[in-house]
């Protein structure tokens, strides 16, 4: 059965590189250089340890492009010469070099590969060989995607991870949202948890240089999170960066180039198109008829636009010649330069790295700029065989200076109007009325830096006992922000100027001891941490208004008449324990549990501290002595079940005090404070805890040509953190308390295969797919209309049974049509609401469940391909609603009674798509009158993406060997180029409607070279 199915895979193989070869004038030559002294030489290569042939191998001589492989029996023949060198490689063996040395048979044994199931994986307080894993662990590939144009690592593991979803980001420097196995909780902490070198990092991942990362796992199920207990309900990205390595000096040195632009091609509507969209919105003047489709001449159309501005008598047609683009002048293309450089090496007593890097993204949006440098420094010295101790520290300084518009002023604003007088001052106010002139906040004096600072000092201690050791991270996070800013327009066009700075330090210290040891077929590793952490932010504001000169800006607040200060203060803790004990019997049998005890300050007094308990088990089938099938390199079962938990935060179970101000006592007096209590204290506040199974199945087959798994997963979420109302004759408006259930499963399959494997060419596929489901299970579990079921929390879109994704609202069944039997309150152009109870008129009581937020399941594909120096790749991504999946509402209900419905711009696109006697089968609403219930447009969200794409070449190693360089490495990258979907606005990925920001598509030109 073996013969036959490697047989398939690599009967097109075999006859494939002689074609290559013969094709190209480099082997050609080699050829012709055999040829005088060549000599046939033949063989068969098999399995070291099964004796059977191997197919597929490939046979290059060393130094050139000549080269054969095996055939379904396992054999070669190649004419060589005498001293010529032999290179076999096959996926899932060890190499080998042979020489000919005259011989004209050659057997040769090749002995199977472990190393991708003995890969390291980082697990938490320690790493793991990947076939000794016993939870749902995955490590990203991140080096497919270190050519595309990231500044932020979050990027990289866009739809690469089955049940790790990444959004995109839509500003320069950006930080995409993140999530992993769906939605946990109501109102508690959504964030996934990152550890970065071992320490729990509080600062945005925009900070770390992306170039500087080495590897990224991902822990997702509970039993595997469960290490990081209260804070690990949500997922933990691992996050580990380069180290040196014993050896000469290696620099590296990157520099790319991109540009980039909206991947739809959007804008407001100009002139001409603003005049039409209003003609269509006063159609039964403008029209005649009872189709409403015949011109009137005698319609004024000057008279219809709502403001006087627009308004010309000198003109022609009564209207202001101006044709203003607003959105060019606050938009251009983005562009983004970066430059990195490292130096690393060391030798076997200490090791280094040390990186610099330079980035500089322009966004799409006016003064949307991104600027960073950054640092790094890792050093591990091993001064004695007993000692081992180093530090990780990076330094990034990031610049965000310049205002940006507001985009829905940008967008709104009409082409009628002009931002500036004669004088070129701006106007603020361009309708006459309170809209703003979107141009008034970009144009200011605004400085905004970011630097932050990170260090993870180490030492590790061989203890006298074999195997034992113990470590000391001492992990530092400094922040320091600051925002300054002096507007001219501010307080009322009066001038405002301030400074904002905020300071934040958290520090984490952690005692790990550690124990491993083998006992015959016996293996055990365990784990004991000891940890405590602090975190703190101090913010300072000073503000000032009613400026006569505003020339010195936000360096002179004490030139403004009414002058502010304002100051916060807060800081938590944690302490925390774990221990965990690895078991392994004969290599197939494996154990791990774990407890972890954890204490937050932001609890409750009674609930401070709280216990996560997990236990896991893996059976590897293919090391049973039973198992025969010998098509299977390795299979293995596992299954878990563990809990982790979600924080409040801090002070959440404390009464809160708001202050208010504005209170005058007699005539003349000053302006009093008060405070008040509005949220009542709960002593009883306590964790919210999830609780999971996961099972799991890993495989491997055809000598590791096929690799994959398959997860599927169980969460309950209790105890859920929620804010809720209770009667203010209490005296409060709200409590802090632990409410109902939720539920989460899924399913998780990744697969990779190594479709050839060729000296010349190499294509690999890896696929993977996801699908999540949640569900409430319980609320408040009060029955107040008595019907035998549980409340739902209807006002906070909450339903028991449902997701808590699901939408809630009036369903529509299209726009009422001039003639159709319209129900009174309704007019031609509004949306047509559904009676689903059908009593004949349409009331709260015909809202309905339309569909969920979340989507139905998620994909993504990538293929690689390498022929010789060249190499090629593409990632598709995808999200996909199924029925009534990945919903969100995508509506623009107008009518003429809304002055600013009237006066307002928007993209040419939805005006187009708005409804009209002439356009009756358009999307939006559009009308003479308000309904008397405005309907909601929902749209799906499905999408399939060309993600990522990019070609590269390595410039041969002989041109370069001469000057002294390892590598050279030219490239062309593309991203977010094509985007194939039924949304309408700008994204459907990051929900963007038409008054939102566009996501853009990129392609970058870079240069890698390695000394």
């Amino acid at each position: 059965m073996k013969t036959k199915l490697m047989s398939c895979l690599f009967c097109v193989g075999v006859g494939l590189v002689p074609s290559m070869a013969s094709s190209m004038n480099e082997e050609v030559q080699s050829l012709i250089v055999h040829q005088s002294n060549k000599r046939a030489l033949s063989g068969i290569v098999t399995d070291a340890t099964t004796n059977e042939p191997l197919i597929g191998v490939s046979i290059l001589i060393k130094g050139t492009q000549v080269g054969t492989v095996t055939d379904v029996d396992g054999k070669f023949i190649l004419d060589v010469s005498q001293n010529d060198v032999l290179e076999f490689s096959y996926i899932g063996y060890k190499s080998q070099t042979l020489a000919v040395e005259g011989k004209t048979i050659l057997n040769v044994l090749m002995t199977p590969d472990n190393e991708m199931l003995d890969e390291v994986v980082v697990v938490g307080y320690g790493s793991m060989k990947k076939s000794d894993l016993t939870g749902a662990v995955v490590s990203a590939n991140i080096k497919d995607f270190e050519k595309a144009p990231n500044t932020n690592i979050l990027q990289s593991l866009q739809g690469t991870i089955p049940g790790l979803n990444v959004g995109q980001a839509t500003t320069a420097g950006g930080t995409p949202d993140v999530s992993i196995r769906g939605t946990n909780t109501l109102s508690g902490s959504k964030d996934v948890l990152i550890v970065l070198d071992g320490i729990i990092y509080t600062s945005p991942l925009s900070s770390i240089n992306p170039n500087d990362i080495e590897s990224v796992d991902v822990l997702k199920d509970a039993s595997a999170t469960a290490v990081y207990g209260a804070q690990a309900a949500n997922g933990v990205l691992l996050i580990t960066t380069k180290r040196g390595k014993a050896g000469k000096t290696k620099v590296d040195f990157s520099t790319a180039y991109t540009t980039s632009s909206p991947t739809k091609n959007l804008r407001p509507m100009n002139r001409q198109e603003y005049l039409d969209f209003t003609r269509e919105f006063w159609y039964d003047e403008a029209y005649l008829g009872p189709d409403y489709k015949t011109p009137n001449p005698d319609f004024d159309l000057a008279s219809k636009l709502p403001d006087a501005v627009m308004l010309d008598a000198d003109s022609p047609d009564g209207i202001v010649p101006y044709d203003y683009d607003w959105w060019g002048e606050g938009t251009s293309n983005a562009s983004m330069w970066d430059n990195k450089l490292s130096l690393s090496g060391g030798t076997d007593t200490m090791s280094y790295l040390i990186s610099y890097a330079n980035t500089s993204q322009k966004g799409y949006m006016l003064n949307d700029e991104f600027k960073r440098n950054s640092i790094r420094v890792n050093l591990d010295v091993k001064p004695f065989s007993w000692l081992k101790t180093g530090v990780q520290t990076f330094g990034s300084f990031v610049n965000r200076d310049g205002a940006q518009p507001d985009i829905w002023d940008l967008v709104t604003q009409n082409p009628l109007c002009r931002p500036y007088d004669d004088e070129g001052n701006i106007i603020p106010y361009p309708f006459n009325t309170l809209d703003t002139n979107p141009f008034m906040l970009s144009d200011v004096d605004d400085r905004e830096r970011h630097n932050y600072f990170f260090a993870n000092i180490y030492a590790e201690v061989q203890l006298p006992i074999k195997g034992l050791t113990y470590r000391f991270n001492w992990g530092n996070n400094y922040r320091i922000d600051g925002h300054y800013q002096a507007s001219e327009y501010g307080a009322s066009l009066n001038g405002e100027a301030y400074k904002q700075h905020t300071e934040y330090y958290d520090w984490t210290f952690d005692n790990i001891v550690n124990y491993n040891g083998e006992f015959g077929d016996h293996s055990i590793a365990a784990t004991f941490l000891y940890g405590a952490s602090e975190r703190k932010q101090n913010y300072t504001e000073a503000k000032s208004q009613k400026f006569s000169r505003l020339s010195l800006g936000y360096n002179d607040l004490s030139l403004g008449k009414d002058q502010y200060t304002s100051s916060d203060a807060w800081s938590e803790a944690l302490l925390y324990q774990m221990f965990r004990l690895n078991y392994k019997y004969k290599n197939r049998y494996l154990l791990t549990a774990t407890v972890r005890r954890d204490g937050f300050s932001g609890f409750a007094e009674n609930n401070k501290f709280a216990v996560f308990p997990s236990v896991a088990l893996g059976w590897v089938l293919s090391e049973e002595k039973w198992f025969k099938a010998l098509w299977v390199d390795q299979l293995k079962i596992r299954g878990g079940w563990g809990i982790s938990g979600n924080q409040t935060s801090r002070y959440k179970s404390l009464a809160i005090v708001d202050t208010y101000s504005g209170y005058v006592f007699g005539d003349g007096a000053a302006t009093e404070t008060a405070q008040k209590v509005t949220a009542m204290g709960n002593n009883d506040l306590k964790w919210e805890k999830t609780s999971g199974y996961n099972v799991g199945v890993d495989f491997s087959l055809f000598k590791n040509r096929l690799i994959g798994s398959l997860e599927l997963y169980y969460t309950t979420t209790r105890d859920l953190l929620y804010d809720r109302v209770i009667p203010t004759i209490t005296g409060f408006s709200q409590i802090s308390s632990n409410i109902g259930k939720i539920r989460n499963k899924g399913v998780e399959f990744t697969i990779t295969s190594h479709n050839f494997v060729l000296p010349n060419f190499e294509w690999s596929t890896t696929f993977n797919i996801s699908a999540n489901r949640n569900r409430i299970v319980s609320l408040l579990g009060r029955d107040e209309d008595g019907d035998g079921y549980e409340d739902d929390l209807t006002s906070s879109n909450l339903f028991i049974g449902e997701s808590t994704s699901a939408i809630y609202n009036y369903q529509i069944d299209g726009i009422w049509q001039l003639n159709d039997d319209i129900p009174n309150g309704y007019h031609p152009g509004n949306y047509r609401i559904v009676d689903t109870d059908g009593n004949g008129e349409i009331t709260t009581d015909d809202r309905v469940i339309l569909g969920y937020k979340d989507p139905a399941y998620r994909f993504g594909i990538m293929n690689k391909f390498r022929w010789k120096d060249l190499t090629f790749s593409f990632f598709i991504n995808s999200a996909q609603g199924g029925k009534n999946g990945y919903m969100q509402s995508n509506s623009k209900s107008m009518n003429r009674g809304i002055d600013n419905d009237r006066r307002w711009n928007m993209i040419s696109e939805l005006a187009a798509d708005s409804w009209s006697p002439n356009n009756p089968n358009a999307t939006y609403a559009r009308s003479t009158a308000a309904p008397t219930i405005t309907g909601v447009n929902y749209q799906q969200r499905s999408f399939v993406r060309l993600q990522d794409i990019t070609l590269g070449y390595n410039l041969p190693n002989s041109w370069l060997r001469a000057i002294g360089i390892d590598n050279i490495n030219v490239y062309v990258s593309g991203k977010n180029l094509l985007t194939f979907t039924k949304w309408k606005g700008w994204d459907p990925e990051a929900g963007q409607d038409y008054f939102g920001r566009p996501v853009l598509k990129s392609f970058t030109v870079g240069l890698n070279v390695t000394l």
